[in-house]
Protein backbone atom coordinates (compact mmCIF):
# COMPACT_ATOMS: atom_id res chain seq x y z
CA UNK A 1 0.00 0.00 0.00
CA UNK A 2 1.19 3.52 -0.80
CA UNK A 3 1.14 5.82 2.24
CA UNK A 4 2.15 9.46 2.70
CA UNK A 5 3.77 10.33 6.03
CA UNK A 6 6.02 13.04 7.51
CA UNK A 7 9.71 12.53 6.75
CA UNK A 8 11.92 11.07 9.49
CA UNK A 9 15.66 11.19 10.17
CA UNK A 10 16.15 7.64 8.87
CA UNK A 11 14.76 8.70 5.46
CA UNK A 12 17.89 10.78 4.76
CA UNK A 13 19.54 8.27 2.34
CA UNK A 14 16.37 8.10 0.24
CA UNK A 15 16.04 11.90 0.22
CA UNK A 16 19.65 12.24 -0.94
CA UNK A 17 19.08 9.73 -3.74
CA UNK A 18 16.01 11.68 -4.89
CA UNK A 19 18.01 14.92 -4.85
CA UNK A 20 20.53 13.31 -7.21
CA UNK A 21 17.79 11.88 -9.44
CA UNK A 22 15.85 15.17 -9.66
CA UNK A 23 18.59 16.83 -11.74
CA UNK A 24 19.24 20.46 -12.64
CA UNK A 25 16.57 23.08 -12.06
CA UNK A 26 15.05 21.36 -9.03
CA UNK A 27 16.06 24.10 -6.59
CA UNK A 28 14.36 22.72 -3.49
CA UNK A 29 16.32 19.44 -3.55
CA UNK A 30 19.99 20.45 -3.90
CA UNK A 31 22.61 17.72 -3.57
CA UNK A 32 23.97 19.00 -0.27
CA UNK A 33 24.26 16.86 2.87
CA UNK A 34 23.95 19.68 5.37
CA UNK A 35 20.97 21.33 3.71
CA UNK A 36 19.02 18.09 3.24
CA UNK A 37 19.59 17.15 6.87
CA UNK A 38 18.47 20.63 7.88
CA UNK A 39 15.28 20.19 5.83
CA UNK A 40 14.47 17.00 7.71
CA UNK A 41 15.16 18.57 11.11
CA UNK A 42 13.09 21.65 10.25
CA UNK A 43 10.20 19.49 9.09
CA UNK A 44 10.21 17.46 12.30
CA UNK A 45 10.20 20.68 14.32
CA UNK A 46 7.35 22.12 12.22
CA UNK A 47 5.08 19.11 12.73
CA UNK A 48 5.71 19.25 16.48
CA UNK A 49 5.24 23.02 16.78
CA UNK A 50 1.97 24.52 18.01
CA UNK A 51 1.02 27.49 15.82
CA UNK A 52 -1.98 29.76 15.36
CA UNK A 53 -0.89 31.37 12.07
CA UNK A 54 1.56 30.50 9.28
CA UNK A 55 5.21 31.29 9.92
CA UNK A 56 8.59 29.84 9.04
CA UNK A 57 7.38 26.22 9.03
CA UNK A 58 8.21 23.68 6.37
CA UNK A 59 6.39 20.34 6.13
CA UNK A 60 8.26 17.62 4.21
CA UNK A 61 6.51 14.34 3.39
CA UNK A 62 7.53 11.06 1.76
CA UNK A 63 5.55 8.47 -0.19
CA UNK A 64 6.32 4.99 1.15
CA UNK A 65 5.47 1.55 -0.19
CA UNK A 66 4.48 -0.08 3.10
CA UNK A 67 5.08 -3.60 1.76
CA UNK A 68 8.74 -2.98 0.95
CA UNK A 69 9.59 0.19 2.91
CA UNK A 70 10.80 1.78 -0.35
CA UNK A 71 10.56 5.59 -0.45
CA UNK A 72 8.93 6.38 -3.79
CA UNK A 73 8.76 10.17 -3.73
CA UNK A 74 8.56 13.35 -1.73
CA UNK A 75 6.61 16.60 -1.59
CA UNK A 76 6.44 19.57 0.75
CA UNK A 77 4.57 22.65 1.87
CA UNK A 78 6.19 25.93 2.93
CA UNK A 79 3.77 27.68 5.28
CA UNK A 80 4.80 31.26 4.45
CA UNK A 81 7.64 32.12 2.06
CA UNK A 82 9.89 35.15 2.17
CA UNK A 83 9.66 35.90 5.89
CA UNK A 84 13.36 35.25 6.55
CA UNK A 85 14.90 35.26 3.06
CA UNK A 86 13.70 37.44 0.20
CA UNK A 87 11.49 35.50 -2.23
CA UNK A 88 12.10 36.83 -5.74
CA UNK A 89 10.06 36.66 -8.93
CA UNK A 90 9.80 38.50 -12.19
CA UNK A 91 6.37 39.89 -13.00
CA UNK A 92 5.53 40.07 -16.69
CA UNK A 93 3.76 43.36 -17.32
CA UNK A 94 3.34 45.97 -20.04
CA UNK A 95 4.24 49.57 -20.70
CA UNK A 96 2.85 51.73 -23.46
CA UNK A 97 4.96 54.06 -25.59
CA UNK A 98 2.72 56.48 -27.44
CA UNK A 99 2.99 59.70 -29.39
CA UNK A 100 -0.13 61.45 -30.67
CA UNK A 101 1.96 63.72 -32.84
CA UNK A 102 3.57 60.80 -34.66
CA UNK A 103 0.59 58.49 -34.50
CA UNK A 104 2.63 55.85 -32.70
CA UNK A 105 1.19 53.47 -30.10
CA UNK A 106 3.42 50.59 -28.99
CA UNK A 107 2.73 48.10 -26.18
CA UNK A 108 5.91 46.55 -24.80
CA UNK A 109 6.31 43.57 -22.45
CA UNK A 110 8.58 44.11 -19.43
CA UNK A 111 9.90 41.95 -16.60
CA UNK A 112 10.01 43.61 -13.16
CA UNK A 113 11.82 42.08 -10.18
CA UNK A 114 9.49 41.80 -7.18
CA UNK A 115 8.74 40.13 -3.83
CA UNK A 116 4.97 40.04 -4.32
CA UNK A 117 4.51 36.51 -2.97
CA UNK A 118 5.96 37.23 0.47
CA UNK A 119 3.82 35.41 3.07
CA UNK A 120 2.15 33.04 0.59
CA UNK A 121 2.02 29.28 1.17
CA UNK A 122 4.12 27.39 -1.35
CA UNK A 123 3.70 23.86 -2.71
CA UNK A 124 7.18 22.57 -3.45
CA UNK A 125 9.66 19.69 -3.63
CA UNK A 126 7.31 17.37 -5.53
CA UNK A 127 9.34 14.47 -6.93
CA UNK A 128 8.14 10.97 -7.82
CA UNK A 129 10.80 8.44 -8.71
CA UNK A 130 10.74 7.26 -12.31
CA UNK A 131 9.86 3.61 -11.62
CA UNK A 132 6.86 4.60 -9.45
CA UNK A 133 5.15 6.97 -11.91
CA UNK A 134 2.05 4.84 -12.32
CA UNK A 135 -1.57 4.45 -11.20
CA UNK A 136 -2.58 7.32 -8.88
CA UNK A 137 0.84 7.83 -7.24
CA UNK A 138 1.44 11.23 -8.81
CA UNK A 139 -2.02 12.50 -7.90
CA UNK A 140 -1.65 11.22 -4.35
CA UNK A 141 1.76 12.85 -3.90
CA UNK A 142 0.46 16.22 -5.05
CA UNK A 143 -3.17 16.39 -3.96
CA UNK A 144 -2.90 14.99 -0.43
CA UNK A 145 -1.36 18.34 0.53
CA UNK A 146 -4.75 19.99 0.00
CA UNK A 147 -6.30 17.61 2.52
CA UNK A 148 -3.53 18.44 4.99
CA UNK A 149 -4.05 22.19 4.50
CA UNK A 150 -7.82 21.90 4.77
CA UNK A 151 -7.48 19.94 8.03
CA UNK A 152 -4.91 22.29 9.59
CA UNK A 153 -6.20 25.51 8.05
CA UNK A 154 -4.67 27.89 10.62
CA UNK A 155 -1.16 26.86 9.56
CA UNK A 156 -1.42 28.17 5.99
CA UNK A 157 -2.00 31.36 4.03
CA UNK A 158 -5.11 32.08 1.96
CA UNK A 159 -2.84 32.43 -1.07
CA UNK A 160 -1.21 29.20 -2.30
CA UNK A 161 1.45 29.14 -5.02
CA UNK A 162 3.62 26.64 -6.86
CA UNK A 163 6.70 27.40 -8.94
CA UNK A 164 6.83 25.34 -12.11
CA UNK A 165 10.22 24.19 -13.41
CA UNK A 166 11.16 26.16 -16.51
CA UNK A 167 12.88 25.11 -19.72
CA UNK A 168 16.44 23.79 -19.48
CA UNK A 169 18.32 21.01 -21.27
CA UNK A 170 19.69 17.76 -19.88
CA UNK A 171 22.95 19.38 -18.71
CA UNK A 172 21.23 22.34 -17.05
CA UNK A 173 21.46 25.06 -19.69
CA UNK A 174 18.58 27.54 -19.48
CA UNK A 175 18.00 29.83 -22.50
CA UNK A 176 16.59 32.52 -20.22
CA UNK A 177 19.48 32.36 -17.77
CA UNK A 178 22.05 32.35 -20.59
CA UNK A 179 20.96 35.88 -21.49
CA UNK A 180 21.12 37.05 -17.85
CA UNK A 181 24.48 35.32 -17.41
CA UNK A 182 25.94 37.01 -20.46
CA UNK A 183 24.86 40.52 -19.45
CA UNK A 184 24.79 40.53 -15.64
CA UNK A 185 25.97 37.47 -13.73
CA UNK A 186 28.86 35.59 -15.35
CA UNK A 187 27.66 32.52 -13.39
CA UNK A 188 26.20 29.46 -15.14
CA UNK A 189 22.65 28.27 -14.47
CA UNK A 190 23.48 25.11 -12.44
CA UNK A 191 25.69 27.19 -10.12
CA UNK A 192 23.11 29.95 -9.63
CA UNK A 193 20.37 27.36 -9.13
CA UNK A 194 22.47 25.47 -6.56
CA UNK A 195 23.37 28.63 -4.61
CA UNK A 196 19.71 29.54 -4.36
CA UNK A 197 18.83 26.03 -3.23
CA UNK A 198 21.28 26.19 -0.32
CA UNK A 199 19.98 29.60 0.75
CA UNK A 200 22.79 31.81 -0.58
CA UNK A 201 20.61 34.39 -2.33
CA UNK A 202 22.52 37.60 -1.66
CA UNK A 203 24.05 37.50 -5.14
CA UNK A 204 20.56 38.02 -6.60
CA UNK A 205 20.15 41.39 -4.89
CA UNK A 206 23.73 42.33 -5.74
CA UNK A 207 23.74 41.43 -9.44
CA UNK A 208 20.17 41.24 -10.70
CA UNK A 209 19.23 44.25 -12.89
CA UNK A 210 17.49 46.84 -10.72
CA UNK A 211 15.21 48.22 -13.44
CA UNK A 212 12.52 46.51 -15.53
CA UNK A 213 13.85 44.46 -18.45
CA UNK A 214 12.32 45.02 -21.88
CA UNK A 215 11.48 41.54 -23.15
CA UNK A 216 12.17 42.59 -26.72
CA UNK A 217 15.83 43.12 -25.79
CA UNK A 218 16.28 39.50 -24.74
CA UNK A 219 17.55 36.87 -27.14
CA UNK A 220 14.88 35.14 -29.22
CA UNK A 221 15.67 31.90 -27.37
CA UNK A 222 15.12 33.56 -23.99
CA UNK A 223 11.87 35.21 -25.11
CA UNK A 224 10.52 31.88 -26.34
CA UNK A 225 10.74 30.15 -22.93
CA UNK A 226 9.20 32.85 -20.72
CA UNK A 227 6.27 31.23 -18.91
CA UNK A 228 7.00 27.79 -20.40
CA UNK A 229 7.50 24.62 -18.35
CA UNK A 230 10.04 21.82 -18.54
CA UNK A 231 8.74 18.79 -20.47
CA UNK A 232 8.81 16.66 -17.30
CA UNK A 233 6.78 19.30 -15.43
CA UNK A 234 3.80 19.41 -17.80
CA UNK A 235 1.82 16.68 -15.95
CA UNK A 236 2.31 18.50 -12.62
CA UNK A 237 1.12 21.77 -14.17
CA UNK A 238 -1.95 20.09 -15.69
CA UNK A 239 -2.82 18.57 -12.32
CA UNK A 240 -2.63 21.92 -10.52
CA UNK A 241 -4.68 23.60 -13.25
CA UNK A 242 -7.37 20.95 -12.77
CA UNK A 243 -7.42 21.94 -9.07
CA UNK A 244 -8.07 25.60 -9.95
CA UNK A 245 -4.55 27.03 -10.13
CA UNK A 246 -3.77 29.59 -12.82
CA UNK A 247 -0.93 31.82 -13.97
CA UNK A 248 -0.96 35.55 -13.19
CA UNK A 249 2.20 36.73 -14.95
CA UNK A 250 4.86 35.72 -12.41
CA UNK A 251 7.90 33.75 -13.59
CA UNK A 252 11.06 32.36 -12.03
CA UNK A 253 14.08 34.66 -12.09
CA UNK A 254 16.42 31.93 -13.33
CA UNK A 255 14.59 29.82 -15.92
CA UNK A 256 11.40 31.94 -16.42
CA UNK A 257 9.15 29.01 -15.53
CA UNK A 258 5.63 30.12 -14.54
CA UNK A 259 4.29 30.38 -10.99
CA UNK A 260 0.66 29.30 -10.55
CA UNK A 261 -1.58 30.36 -7.69
CA UNK A 262 -5.01 29.82 -6.14
CA UNK A 263 -6.96 30.76 -3.05
CA UNK A 264 -6.96 27.85 -0.60
CA UNK A 265 -10.75 27.87 -0.31
CA UNK A 266 -11.02 27.62 -4.11
CA UNK A 267 -8.74 24.58 -4.53
CA UNK A 268 -11.00 21.75 -5.64
CA UNK A 269 -9.72 18.96 -3.39
CA UNK A 270 -9.67 21.18 -0.29
CA UNK A 271 -13.09 22.68 -1.05
CA UNK A 272 -14.75 19.31 -1.72
CA UNK A 273 -13.10 17.39 1.12
CA UNK A 274 -15.25 15.99 3.93
CA UNK A 275 -14.56 14.95 7.52
CA UNK A 276 -16.14 11.59 8.38
CA UNK A 277 -16.00 9.21 11.34
CA UNK A 278 -14.38 5.81 10.89
CA UNK A 279 -16.02 2.42 11.07
CA UNK A 280 -13.64 -0.49 10.44
CA UNK A 281 -15.33 -3.16 8.32
CA UNK A 282 -14.59 -5.74 5.63
CA UNK A 283 -15.51 -3.71 2.55
CA UNK A 284 -14.19 -3.41 -1.00
CA UNK A 285 -14.87 -1.64 -4.28
CA UNK A 286 -16.34 1.80 -4.84
CA UNK A 287 -14.93 5.06 -6.22
CA UNK A 288 -11.29 6.25 -5.88
CA UNK A 289 -10.74 8.58 -2.93
CA UNK A 290 -7.87 10.43 -1.31
CA UNK A 291 -8.03 9.90 2.43
CA UNK A 292 -6.01 11.04 5.44
CA UNK A 293 -6.17 10.85 9.20
CA UNK A 294 -6.57 14.01 11.29
CA UNK A 295 -3.43 13.59 13.42
CA UNK A 296 -0.83 16.25 12.59
CA UNK A 297 2.30 14.65 14.04
CA UNK A 298 1.33 11.11 12.99
CA UNK A 299 -0.21 12.20 9.72
CA UNK A 300 -0.94 9.47 7.18
CA UNK A 301 -2.62 9.68 3.78
CA UNK A 302 -3.37 7.20 1.01
CA UNK A 303 -5.83 6.51 -1.78
CA UNK A 304 -8.30 3.68 -2.13
CA UNK A 305 -11.72 2.72 -3.48
CA UNK A 306 -14.58 3.48 -1.09
CA UNK A 307 -18.34 3.57 -0.98
CA UNK A 308 -19.24 6.99 0.44
CA UNK A 309 -22.75 8.38 0.58
CA UNK A 310 -23.18 12.12 0.08
CA UNK A 311 -25.26 12.30 3.25
CA UNK A 312 -23.30 9.87 5.40
CA UNK A 313 -21.41 11.05 8.46
CA UNK A 314 -19.38 7.82 8.62
CA UNK A 315 -17.10 5.88 6.28
CA UNK A 316 -16.34 2.16 6.32
CA UNK A 317 -12.61 1.40 6.01
CA UNK A 318 -11.10 -2.05 5.46
CA UNK A 319 -8.81 -3.14 8.32
CA UNK A 320 -5.56 -2.89 6.29
CA UNK A 321 -6.32 0.70 5.27
CA UNK A 322 -7.34 1.66 8.82
CA UNK A 323 -4.06 0.23 10.10
CA UNK A 324 -2.05 2.09 7.45
CA UNK A 325 -3.78 5.35 8.37
CA UNK A 326 -3.37 4.58 12.09
CA UNK A 327 -7.09 5.02 12.80
CA UNK A 328 -9.71 2.89 14.53
CA UNK A 329 -13.46 2.95 15.18
CA UNK A 330 -14.60 6.44 16.18
CA UNK A 331 -11.57 8.31 14.82
CA UNK A 332 -11.96 10.96 12.14
CA UNK A 333 -10.61 11.06 8.59
CA UNK A 334 -10.75 13.62 5.80
CA UNK A 335 -11.37 12.46 2.25
CA UNK A 336 -12.04 13.72 -1.26
CA UNK A 337 -12.82 12.07 -4.60
CA UNK A 338 -9.85 11.52 -6.90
Amino acid sequence: MMVIRPIRAEDYPALYDMAVESGHGFTSLPVNDELLQRKINRSEDSFAKEVSKPGDEGYLFVLEDTETGFICGTSAIEAAVGLDDAFYHYHLGKVVHTSRALGVYNTVDILTLCNDYTGATELCTLFLREQRRLKHNGKLLSRFRFLFMAEFRERFSDRVIAEMRGVSDEVGNSPFWQWLEEHFFSVDFPTADYLTGIGQKVFIAELMPKYPIYVSLLSKEAQAVIGQVHAKTKPALALLQSEGFSTTGYVDIFDAGPTVEAKLEHIRTARNSRRLQVRVADVSGGQPYLICNCDRQNFRASWTHLHVSETSEEVNLPPDLAAALQVQDGDWVRLARL
